[in-house]
């Protein structure tokens, strides 16, 4: 049986992650993490990953970037393997997860959606057949409580845009300062925050006369649990340290 830590188990996505995990037979969730250590389960809540002495095959974070550095310490030491799923890490932030990488199985990805992760193979199709003949534009939506913006999936459409460019595109997240015409190697990336919406991404083609459209919407929150849960069963199998991502376990 897997047993299981979630990190942020408090939280909305950490609550669906413990929700599914009861469902499947071959899970057992051991213990969670949160800086509110309330109990609200049937497992045991620490606020500091290091008071957990007991045995777990793979941590999953639904965190906040703020809880990151003890989650690597603990994981690090433990030698845990950690599927991140947690978005808005800083600069120095990314080059502490690649270098506990080197210790340990990591997996991240923007977006734990195997729908998202089919989106962004589609940009990159579109991208490297339309070449520089049509502007790229996203559009992300998202509820009024998130907090980063724009968000780790809009990050991830456009980084998946960039790679098959034939151009050295730049990234472009507000224009009302800037009045002057729309450069020819942006990528421009607006955010929309409001009500409940779970997730909305679109990723704009204009070119002349004719406008391509790719659009992902996300009507719950076990979409990304349910791939949370897929990339757990997979990296729990994994022996070798090192960086991995969803094309790692749809290959899987």
């Amino acid at each position: 049986m897997l047993k299981m830590i979630i990190s942020g188990c408090n939280g909305a996505m950490g609550r669906t992650v413990a929700r599914l995990a009861a469902a499947d037979a071959g899970i057992e969730v051991v213990a969670g993490f949160d800086l509110s250590a309330v109990k609200t389960d049937s497992f045991p809540v620490y606020a500091d990953p290091m008071e957990f002495g007991g045995q777990a095959d793979v941590a999953v974070d639904f965190s906040n970037p703020s809880a990151l550095e003890g989650l690597l310490r603990y994981c690090a030491a433990k030698k845990r393997p950690l599927v991140l799923c947690t978005t808005g890490h800083s600069a120095e932030q990314l080059s502490a997860i690649r270098e506990v990488s080197v210790k340990i199985p990591v997996f991240r990805s923007g977006n734990m959606s195997v729908g998202i992760n089919l989106t962004a193979d589609l940009v990159r199709r579109a991208c490297a057949f339309l070449g520089d003949g049509f502007d790229v534009e996203i559009v992300e939506r998202h509820h009024r409580r998130k907090v980063d913006a724009p968000s780790g999936t809009a990050l991830m459409l456009a980084d998946a845009a960039k790679s098959a460019l034939p151009y050295d595109a730049g990234y472009v997240f507000e224009r009302q300062s800037v009045r002057q015409p729309r450069g020819k190697t942006e990528i421009g990336i607006s955010s929309v925050r409001g009500g409940t919406i779970v997730g909305e991404h679109e990723v704009i083609f204009a070119g002349l006369d004719e406008v391509i459209e790719i659009k992902h919407t996300a009507y719950s929150r076990d979409v990304f649990a349910v791939g949370a849960v897929r990339a757990a069963k997979f990296l729990a199998a994994v022996k070798k340290p090192g960086m991995y991502d969803m094309s790692d376990l749809l290959n899987f």
